[in-house]
């Protein structure tokens, strides 16, 4: 059994400095630009750069954390990291910086499944464990509020500390991941082409969504890449209902407790994501907000999702976990609606206390899945778990933007904008129903 306290420390650093990073590039893009001549095309992928192997490892990286042992993948993905942040500190042209980008986002994935198997391992009790993933998301909320002061004043300086600043933090989290033990391992035959289909589905599907935010749905360089995912998609479906021993084991699959949380995982990030895309750019765009005073306008929506994870996770002690994942969906739910309805007529104030409910409802539902779901596996498959339900999110957060944008680009911008957060409610509204239709038959089992 592998140490309580370091391993949710070295966890909860981790995800912090993931988060981080992957908000705080944002901000620093204009300097990045000015510094080496991005060009847009570069700009996008410098972000895109970091999100597509992200993204598209994090089922394989969910897979190694099973079978090599989450501290081992952990490690592994930390000093990946570090040293790619450092080569991004010192690139001295775009191309370089890019491909360090790459190598960010292969650290990255490792990092993500690995944190969360770390923290499945350590705590043993059910409450225990949902206040750790509590933690650990309240880890994440905190890196979502302070990145855009973050990236603000250090990108005043040199927009290459945003990068530097994670060498020093690697090290750290290193130093602390030698107090933690040995962690599971599970000796099964490598499932080599489920990786590779699911590798190629996710890296088409994801390259694809990423096209559209430039190009028409009918266009060779999104049309064909989705294509090429679906098909990829449903045949590694297929290998792993036929496999003997399956990348992603099969009582995950017919798991309704699985389902439902990797459901809310996929449209809690094109909810919260998507609304934050949308309205950084309308705040700024129509409502003449500086890239500081938007950051500053978020800082109440992502303020409560930094204390909603430690009182969710005391009210799901008390009541079970349905509760509080209902209670936040229902929150995000009434708060995007509200944002269709009023984000053309009201202030800017009256948005942000529509926005509200979004952050008030996101710290409470996607902890509390999270914890639900590790409670529902055993430890020895919790990297994948944790892999299948963050592929889940990372989708979701790349389909909300590419969604949205085009609904945007189609119909202008105040109608797309309503529209699009119509749409995102309505699929909170979606998997509210279906997770309370899970609650009797499943919340108390395991697979």
């Amino acid at each position: 059994m592998i140490g309580a306290k370091p391993a949710l420390t070295a966890a909860t650093l981790g995800f912090f400095t993931i988060t981080l990073d992957a908000l705080i590039v944002s901000v620093a893009l204009p300097a990045i630009d000015a510094s080496l001549g991005a060009g847009m095309s570069g700009l996008q992928w410098v972000v895109d750069g970091y999100t597509l192997p992200f993204a598209a490892l994090l089922l394989f990286a969910g897979g190694l954390t099973d079978r090599y042992g989450s501290k081992r993948i952990f490690s592994a993905g930390v000093s990946i990291f570090t040293l790619s942040s450092l080569l991004c500190s010192v690139a001295p042209e775009i191309s370089l910086l890019v491909s360090a980008r790459f190598f960010q986002g292969i650290g990255a994935a490792l990092m993500t499944p690995a944190s969360l198997s770390l923290i499945g391992e350590a705590y043993t009790d059910p409450s225990e464990k949902s206040r750790a993933v509590g933690f650990w998301a309240a880890g994440g909320a905190v890196a979502s509020t302070i990145s855009p002061l973050i990236g603000g004043l250090l990108s005043a300086v040199s927009w290459r500390l945003i990068f530097l600043v994670n060498f020093p933090v690697g090290i750290a989290i290193l130093l602390i991941l030698r107090r933690v033990g040995t962690s599971y391992r599970r000796s099964t035959p490598f499932d080599f082409l489920g990786q590779i289909t699911s590798f190629i589905s996710l890296v088409a599907f994801l390259y694809g969504l990423i096209q559209m935010g430039n190009r028409t749905f009918s266009d060779a360089h999104v049309l064909v890449p989705l294509v090429t995912a679906l098909i990829t998609g449903m045949f590694f479906l297929l290998v792993q209902m036929k496999k003997r021993n399956p990348m992603v084991p099969r009582n995950l699959f017919i798991s309704r407790t699985i389902t439902a949380t990797v459901l809310i995982g996929f449209t809690f990030m094109i909810g919260f994501f998507g609304m934050v895309f949308v309205l950084s750019l309308y705040l700024q765009v129509f409502r003449g907000l500086s890239v500081l005073e938007t950051g500053l306008a978020f800082i109440p929506v992502t303020g409560f999702s930094i204390i909603m994870p430690i009182l969710a996770a005391s009210l799901a002690e008390k009541r079970g976990p349905w509760l509080p994942i209902a209670l936040g969906q229902i929150a995000m739910f009434s708060g995007l609606l509200l944002l269709s309805a009023f984000s053309r007529y009201a202030s800017v104030p009256v948005l942000i206390l529509c926005m509200i409910p979004v952050g008030l409802g996101a710290g409470m539902a996607m902890p509390s899945a999270t914890s639900l779901l590790l409670n529902s596996v055993p430890s020895e498959i919790s990297g994948t778990a944790g892999g299948l339900l963050n592929t889940s999110r990372q989708i979701g957060g790349a389909l909300g933007v590419a969604l949205f944008g085009t609904i945007i680009s189609v119909n202008g911008y105040e109608t797309g904008l309503t529209i699009s957060l119509a749409i995102a409610g309505l699929l909170l509204l979606f998997t509210t129903v279906f997770g309370v239709s899970t609650m009797k038959p499943a919340s108390s089992t395991t697979v």
